[in-house]
């Protein structure tokens, strides 16, 4: 067959077509996989778990030495193993339905959905019982409405005296730092003013050790503040 110029023409555009098309396609490709690995990426990223923070937004850390780790109580061993958050000690108003969030990413492991306070009777056979020590069930009802979070990290948080846990909120969900996780209460006091009793233990609540416990009140706020990067 004969060939004419403009043949060979029509032939070298056709093949400049060609090679600019599999160009464009093996690049599609590659701006496929970069973008899935940036998605990866970013799905990495969000499960890298940040600092903790408070679990009331805009709170400070409470000043009283009532309201530290490691303050005398009448029960539980003689110490508190949290902060308490309570109105005039937290830089923010505390009142009763105020949000409270996670204070780090991790596995929701227990949400109480009621509470029902014990009688005067049965509370006070209950603080006789715990003079040296708290059962669990003991600690559930000391407590009030709880939520605990299971962290990277090993930590456990607890987020105590709730009047409600978040609407829909439940054992085994990913939750991040910030994420609400109940309102604000005053179960488990006995009519006592509405507060936060917030706890981090190093693994499982009641069973090991509580942060910064043993440390003297200024060291402790002074480690505190780094942990939960406040002023």
């Amino acid at each position: 067959m004969n060939l004419k110029p403009g043949h060979y023409l029509l032939f070298a555009l056709a093949l400049y077509a060609l090679v600019v098309t599999l160009g464009f396609a093996l690049r599609g490709r590659q701006l496929h996989a970069l973008r899935e690995e940036v998605g990866l990426l970013r799905q990495k990223a969000a499960l890298v778990p940040e600092g903790y923070r408070l679990p009331l937004p805009g709170a400070c850390l409470p000043s009283r030495p009532e309201n530290l780790p490691g303050a005398p109580r009448p029960y539980r061993k003689g110490v508190s193993a949290g902060f308490v958050f309570v109105d005039g000690d937290a830089c923010v108003p505390v009142v009763r339905g105020m949000g409270v969030v996670a204070a780090q990413a991790g596995e929701v492991v227990k949400v109480e959905e009621a509470y029902q306070e014990p009688s005067l009777e049965a509370w006070r056979a209950l603080m006789e019982r715990v003079k040296d020590g708290a059962s669990p069930e003991d600690m559930d009802l000391l407590r009030g409405l709880e939520v605990w979070v299971r962290h990277p990290d090993g930590r456990t948080s607890v987020y105590a005296h709730l009047q409600a846990p978040y609407p829909g909120l439940k054992v085994g969900d990913k939750v991040f730092r910030g994420d609400p996780l109940g309102y604000l209460g005053n179960t488990g006091l006995q009519g006592g003013a509405p507060r936060l009793l917030f706890e981090v233990w190093e693994g499982a609540p009641d069973r090991g050790t509580f942060l910064f416990q043993g440390l003297p009140k200024e060291e402790l706020l002074r480690q505190a503040k780094a942990f939960f990067s406040v002023k």
